[in-house]
């Protein structure tokens, strides 16, 4: 039965929901509490005729409270010649309605948002009028609220005025969003477009935090990510994975996707096995043609999609939000510029944290390195006065930004400092340096190098396969490395360590692993051969070289850890370390060994360079010049 034939029984059947928009306004009355539907739900035109009913009736309301989470529309009702009218409270702040609020013209209720609903159902916060956007109804009398159910389900079970636009441009999505005719007192119908969010496509930044995430996250893994360039780039660069599931708040154009691709089909979930299941939707005509009438799509109340013991019961789930600001001791903020509120709480801290619960959860904040055109950095000693802590230093798992990796968890303070300060822009490190030492967070002698010189080389890091089928990560050594060298060097028997420095000397303090991870990389390559052992990186060999200037030659040493020997990893350290002194220009390596260190002797040997051996006092002075290739 079509849409328009249903409505035509609705209306015999119940004729005293159809009346004229001017009966239908002349219910609000002054004071009352008027919700209006989420972001791309909201009934547009609904919104529009209240604006000139009251532009009509000048003194038909006064002080009416209008409640919402976010604005994508012409929010008229925050106008200064609406002030007698209308004072706008929003859960989340919007471009629409930010300077509203920051000028002292409308408010805002920072809330999880999972907690909203609760305020309706225990008339904390009373509703007196929903105005939603529905889809027609079905042959039972059930319309959809399509792509916004979050909180606008509890406002129209807590209303006492629902008024329903009904739009045909609505999708019918399964879940938690149908509402019936008879509970509904007014139906206005309207078909207009839905609004329509099209992120910003994503930059080469974007880009590249997203490749940096995707190397986090893994086949079978349940996500949650937000919404803006940098979750779209995320989505993009997971093309690859395999079994991915969906228990999010938001579904976007990004999901739709993988989705369409086979990439997200939701069969390793833990909790709604085969369905992406989300709370509301921004996207475009496209989005909203995917999700209708789609069993695998199901849209629940915010209180369960963003419940962070729902969310925990979700194995290997993956919470992707983003920030505005993060200091260097791991405190985040989302909704804040210092004292300019600038977005909101939200749901990410509701993610976040469930996503700690959970078994084998990570939580992941991305964010790009700089804001303002790169004038200002993101990653900060302290967070700026007056910024509200979205994340405290226990929420976060791992930041991302286009310069990297940190791992926060588990970590102390002086360690996190050094992992954030690691993937800031280059250009604000000696700052971040300078002011972590005043602010006693890290060593008050930590060394560092600037500009080019000191930027970590993040395209020499390779994966490599040995002859024995062992697979080793090889990159270059960070600033933020000192730790996992520390703990390298102490896993050493006193023997490998002799054989390495041709020492007895068997402590390394904090000033002689300086000398390790403080590169000038134009000079010197310190590659580590990394395994992840869960989630933490493993230091299993080092490698190095250092440039002789005068002979155009380096000084070759490397050390792999004793149970991880006789598998390959000298050999790749070795045939890598090659690789990038030849691609230097170098003529070949010095190195000085033990004359009873055969196997290391033999590993330079298979090598095929050109050696010239003298001993003296128990060691073997070698030189070793690279063949030319042929």
């Amino acid at each position: 039965m079509k849409g328009s034939r249903k409505l035509d029984i609705i209306k015999k059947r119940y004729p005293e929901k159809f009346a004229s928009e001017e009966k239908v306004f002349s219910n609000i009355h002054r004071g009352d509490k008027i919700f209006i539907a989420t972001a791309c739900g909201e009934p547009q035109y609904l919104v529009q005729s209240i604006i000139n009913y009251v532009e009509s009736h000048p003194k038909s309301l006064f002080d009416a409270e209008v409640f919402h989470v976010w604005s994508l529309g012409v929010a008229a009702y925050t106008d200064e010649k609406f002030k007698y009218n209308f004072r706008l409270n929003s859960f989340f702040v919007g471009n629409s309605t930010r300077d509203a609020i920051n000028k002292g013209f409308a408010d805002y209720t920072p809330i999880f948002l999972s907690q909203v609903p609760d305020i309706f159902y225990r008339k904390f916060v009373p509703i007196d009028v929903a105005l939603v956007q529905v889809s027609p109804p079905d042959s039972h009398g059930y319309m959809s609220l399509g792509v916004s159910v979050d909180i606008t389900q509890a406002a129209v079970e807590n209303a006492k005025l629902v008024i329903a636009q009904v739009n045909k441009n609505v999708p019918r999505v399964h879940g938690d969003g149908f509402i019936h005719v008879k509970d509904v007192d007014y139906i206005i119908e309207y078909d207009e477009p839905i609004l329509k969010y099209e992120a910003k496509i994503p930059d080469e930044i974007a880009q590249s935090i997203g490749k940096h995430i995707s190397r986090i996250v893994e086949d079978g893994d349940t996500i949650q990510v937000g919404y803006g360039s940098i979750p779209n780039a995320i989505l993009a660069n997971l093309r690859n994975k395999k079994h991915l599931g969906v228990h999010t708040e938001l579904l976007t154009e990004g999901i739709a996707e993988l989705m369409k691709e086979g990439v997200i089909d939701n069969t390793r979930k833990t909790l709604n096995r085969d369905k992406t299941v989300a709370t509301f939707c921004m996207g475009t005509k496209t989005t909203y043609d995917f999700i209708d009438d789609n069993p695998s799509v199901e849209f629940r109340t915010i209180d369960y999609t963003n419940d962070p013991l729902v969310i925990a019961r979700h194995d290997n789930m993956v919470a992707i939000n983003s920030a505005l600001e993060i200091d260097l001791t791991g405190q985040a903020t989302a909704e804040s510029i210092g004292k300019i509120f600038y977005s909101g709480i939200g749901g990410q801290a509701d993610f976040m944290r469930g996503a700690i619960l959970a078994k084998n959860g990570k939580t992941i904040l991305a964010l790009q390195s700089t804001a303002e055109n790169g004038s200002v950095s993101r990653i900060l000693p302290y967070l700026k006065e007056g910024a509200g802590v979205t994340l405290n230093r226990g929420d976060i798992h791992y930041v991302v930004t286009e310069y990297g990796i940190a791992y926060l968890h588990g970590r102390n303070i002086r360690e996190r400092a050094m992992e954030l300060i690691s993937i800031a822009h280059p250009k604000f490190r000696p700052y971040l340096i300078k002011e972590a030492k005043k602010l006693n967070l890290i060593y008050k002698d930590q060394a560092f190098i600037p500009g080019k010189r000191g930027e970590y080389p993040e395209e020499l890091e390779t994966y490599r396969t040995t002859l024995k089928d062992f697979e080793v990560l090889l990159r270059p050594v960070k600033i933020s490395d000192e730790p996992l060298l520390k703990d390298f060097f102490y896993s050493l028997s006193d023997i490998s360590l002799y054989r390495r420095f041709i020492s007895t000397r068997k402590d390394m303090p904090h000033e002689r692993l300086q000398e390790f991870v403080i590169i000038d990389y134009t000079k010197r390559k310190v590659i580590l051969a990394v395994i992840e052992q869960e989630e933490k990186e493993n230091i299993v060999g080092v490698g190095q070289y250092g440039i002789d200037e005068n002979t155009h030659t380096a000084e070759v040493a490397f050390v792999v850890r004793d149970d991880y020997q006789n598998k390959g990893i000298g050999s790749e350290l070795l045939s890598y370390l090659t690789y990038l002194a030849k691609k230097q220009g170098l003529l070949g390596f010095t190195a000085e060994v033990l004359t009873d260190n055969t196997r290391m002797l033999h590993l330079f040997e298979k090598m095929g360079f050109d050696i010239e051996k003298r001993a003296a006092e128990g060691v073997y002075e070698l030189k070793m010049v690279f063949r030319q290739e042929k």
